[in-house]
């Protein structure tokens, strides 16, 4: 189960667009590829965070595995 809603997805890549959109303004592909990496290595992090950080009501409830 994903714990991140499509709307909290979509505002966290939302936010990385314009950074994506600068790319364009490097001047070699390996800072291109290099700048790409990064923001969404970024992304990803960000959405990691998102999920893990949702404290459950019950924090005895047992997980379902």
């Amino acid at each position: 189960m994903i714990a991140v809603s499509e709307e909290e997805f979509v505002a966290l890549a939302r936010a990385k667009y314009h950074d994506l959109q600068q790319l364009d303004t490097q001047p070699t592909f390996y800072q291109y590829e290099q700048s790409f990496e990064l923001i969404w290595q970024d992304l990803g992090r960000q959405v990691l965070q998102a999920s893990l950080s949702k404290i459950p009501n019950d924090r005895r409830k047992k997980k379902r595995c």
